[in-house]
Formats: structure tokens, C-alpha cells, sequence
């Protein structure tokens, strides 16, 4: 059985949010989303393989040495809707009363899991609001190694294309075994993408229709491999595509040939 860490793909709503007088606003329920049910559920829908689903603060929040556990342990990691803040600071930076106590420095998780792909651990990036490039820049994995793992190449600036009518994928190797067993036809309309450029090294499997957007790339790194889907798994963009009859088919498709190496 492959072990999946899925870090990405919850939230938190606050809210509504009531003005009751000049003074006084108050906020009527806490509610907790995890928008990655449907692909834990995809990639377990078999029984062959165990997903663990974090939300990204608790990724954030792990402490130095927990993480190295995670990459000796788990076949494959998925990142969705996870800045590269959360790889790139730790909550003592934020602790006041530590300043100036001791020397501040905490183990490099993005060096840590290149090493753990280059090694044979199979990575997936997923798209969204946070993921590549992002809103405003937010995702940010183009500015940092993550880079390296990325079998595209990020834009410098934000990277949204959205449309209530939906795009469509065109596909450039059908043969490829991720798509086996799968009708890209079918596909239902996706509310929008991360652009992305292709990169060397990097095999497109399919594009956005109409465009030379990258859908769907793959490389290989060291002893590992990396997949970058590059649209949500998930609501909003994804609204229609997880009640699509491939879902599935597709999910554990990625995840197979994520771990062929291993």
C-alpha cells in the first residue's frame, strides 16, 4: 500500500459578518472545509493506498524533525493551495520572546523534499489561488526551489485565468499511462488555471484547449518523479471536474505512475 501526504486544500469560514451598531461587529459561525475530500477519496477509492490530508497550517506548524519523518515514510507528496511561506518560515521566527536567546535557524523543507524527490519520492503540484505563481504572486513557487521539483516553469506575475464558461483540455500523448483507461473528451468544463510555461526537461501531456498553457506535465528527478496538474482538484475551478466519471481513474493514474520509481 502507498502512503500519501496531502498538505493543502482546507479553510476556515468566519462568518457572515454582522454590523449591529456603529460599535459593534460580530461574526455568526465557524465553519471548517476540507476541499481535498474528493481527491483523498479518488486516490483511496480502491483500497490500494492511504492518504493523510493536512490542512496547510498544520504542515506549517510541523516541528523540526517531523517533516523528515513524513518524507522517509510516505511514497508520495501532494502540494495544493500552499504557499511557499509555509516551506519557508516557522513559527518561532514570530516568537518574540526567543529573539536574541539563541541563534534562529530550523531545517530547509524545501531542500529537504528535493532531496526526498531526488531520492525516489514521487511530488504532485496541484493549481489554485495559492498554488505556482497565484493570486498577486501569493503562491510563490517560482521564486524559490520549489522550482527545481516543477516539471513547468512559473510565470513572474499572477497567473489566474478564469471563466464562467469553463476551458477544455486538449491532449498531446494519449499514450501516455497516465491517461490510460481515460476519455480526455469527456472532460467537464474547468473554471480556470495557473499559466504556466513548459520547461525543459518537462513532458506536456496535455494543454488547455486553444492555448499552449500547460494542463498536465511530468518529469523525472533523480530517482523520483513530479507531476504538475495545474487546475484545483477541487471546487471552485474543480466544481465540475470532481463529479466527472474519470475522476478517479484519473487520481490513481497519477498516483501509479507517481510511484513506479519507488
Amino acid at each position: 500500500m502507498a502512503k500519501i501526504y496531502y498538505a493543502g486544500d482546507w479553510a476556515v469560514q468566519l462568518g457572515p459578518v454582522y454590523a449591529e451598531s456603529a460599535f459593534h461587529h460580530s461574526v455568526k459561525g465557524t465553519e471548517i472545509f476540507n476541499y481535498g475530500k474528493w481527491l483523498k477519496e479518488a486516490i483511496e477509492s480502491t483500497g490500494e493506498h492511504e492518504v493523510t490530508s493536512v490542512p496547510s497550517w498544520d504542515f506549517y506548524m510541523l516541528k523540526p524533525g517531523e517533516y523528515e519523518t513524513i518524507l522517509a515514510t510516505y511514497d508520495a507528496v501532494i502540494f495544493s493551495d500552499l504557499e511557499a511561506r509555509n516551506f519557508q518560515l516557522a513559527p518561532s521566527f514570530f516568537k518574540r520572546e526567543q529573539f536574541g536567546k539563541s541563534i534562529l535557524t530550523f531545517p530547509d523543507r524545501i531542500r529537504l523534499t528535493i532531496e526526498a524527490v531526488q531520492a525516489g519520492v514521487g511530488v504532485m503540484f496541484l493549481g489554485g489561488w495559492q498554488s505556482f505563481s497565484g493570486d498577486h504572486g501569493m503562491g510563490g513557487w517560482g521564486r524559490c526551489r520549489l522550482r527545481e521539483l516543477l516539471p513547468v516553469t512559473c510565470l513572474d506575475y499572477e497567473d489566474l485565468v478564469e471563466s464562467t464558461e469553463g476551458y477544455m483540455a486538449e491532449v498531446l500523448d494519449p499514450q501516455h499511462p497516465i491517461l490510460h483507461g481515460i476519455d480526455f473528451s469527456s472532460l467537464p468544463p474547468i473554471l480556470g488555471y495557473n499559466q504556466v510555461k513548459p520547461k525543459p526537461g518537462g513532458q506536456i501531456v496535455a494543454q488547455w484547449k486553444g492555448s499552449s498553457d500547460p494542463l498536465l506535465a511530468v518529469s523525472t528527478i533523480g530517482k523520483g518523479r513530479s507531476v504538475a496538474y495545474t487546475s484545483d482538484p477541487a471546487p471552485h475551478w474543480g466544481c465540475n471536474f470532481v463529479f466527472w466519471e474519470h475522476y478517479n481513474r484519473f487520481w490513481l493514474n497519477v498516483i501509479e505512475w507517481l510511484i513506479q520509481a519507488r
